[in-house]
């Protein structure tokens, strides 16, 4: 019976080691795996970080680019309509020209029916407040030294000498538009200069 005993203690000392080396693990592994899961967590910390500064950085070039596309739009979408206004405009300086020309010359005009005449002048008057509510004004550079930027010389007239390189007479008066802050020529005059005699 003491042999039983005996290797029924060594059956339990083996049996205590192997629960021993399995209960008990080496500190330093634990350490070790502990320390290795937390390097993987800040790599993964560290790699968010620049995952999420690319992703800011990737916005807000996104965001730059779309609020100058929005800015291109709206002023293409602005001039666009600028020159479709000019275009009208344009458009209504013959008529203008040829109520200028039919009431230029007050004699005949005031032989004409006074009533045609009334209905006529109505017209004009019409015609001028659109122009005028479009910020077109007539440009008239009667006595003004000639700008070939502003005036388109159509021919030239025998003047004094302090009158050589000006305006002499109108033949087509020129128009300019205001739109915002901006003035701009949409016909220039067409004169007549003076030259020495």
């Amino acid at each position: 019976m003491a042999q039983n005993d005996i290797e029924n203690n060594e059956e339990f000392e083996d049996i205590t080691d192997e629960l021993t080396d399995t209960t008990e693990p080496d500190l330093e592994e634990i350490e070790d795996a502990e320390e290795n899961k937390l390097k993987k967590l800040r790599d993964k910390l560290k790699q968010a970080e620049v995952d999420r500064r690319a992703a800011l950085e990737e916005l807000a070039t996104v965001k730059a680019d779309f609020l100058n596309a929005r800015k291109r739009l709206e002023e293409d979408s602005k001039r666009m309509v600028e020159r479709k206004t000019i275009r009208h405009m344009e458009a209504l300086l013959p008529l203008a020209d040829s109520f200028h020309m039919a009431m230029a010359n007050p004699e005949v005009w005031e032989k004409a029916d006074e009533n045609w005449r009334k209905g006529v002048e109505g017209i004009n008057s019409q015609l001028l407040q659109i122009l005028k509510d479009n910020g077109v004004t007539p440009v008239d550079p009667t006595g003004e030294v000639f700008d070939p930027a502003r005036h388109e010389a159509i021919g030239t007239t025998p003047t004094s000498a302090d009158k050589v390189d000006t305006v002499v007479m109108v033949m087509q008066q020129g128009y300019e538009m205001t739109m915002g802050d901006k003035t701009e020529l949409i016909r220039p005059a067409r004169v007549t200069t003076g030259v020495e005699e």
